[in-house]
């Protein structure tokens, strides 16, 4: 088999094994990934405040590409 043609079929397999990957979710399922184990981010809030924080001191050096003074204020 040429290269070409054993490229071609990698990537048609790696094409189909992205597609296999989209399902719709029942809703009998949904409640299973509505759970807090499931989140990628565990506390939201507590992350929220520290990369405002984070934002607030760093403006200077670019920080999370938050406009600022570096004061805090926007």
């Amino acid at each position: 088999m040429k290269r070409s043609q054993l490229a071609l079929a990698a990537a048609c397999l790696m094409f189909g094994a992205c597609l296999s990957g989209c399902a719709p979710v029942a809703p009998w399922e949904r409640g299973n990934l509505a759970k807090p184990e499931m989140a990628l981010d565990v506390n939201p809030m507590l992350s929220t405040l520290r990369s405002h924080n984070y934002s607030s001191r760093e403006a200077a050096s670019g920080g999370s590409s938050a406009a600022g003074g570096g004061c805090g204020c926007y």
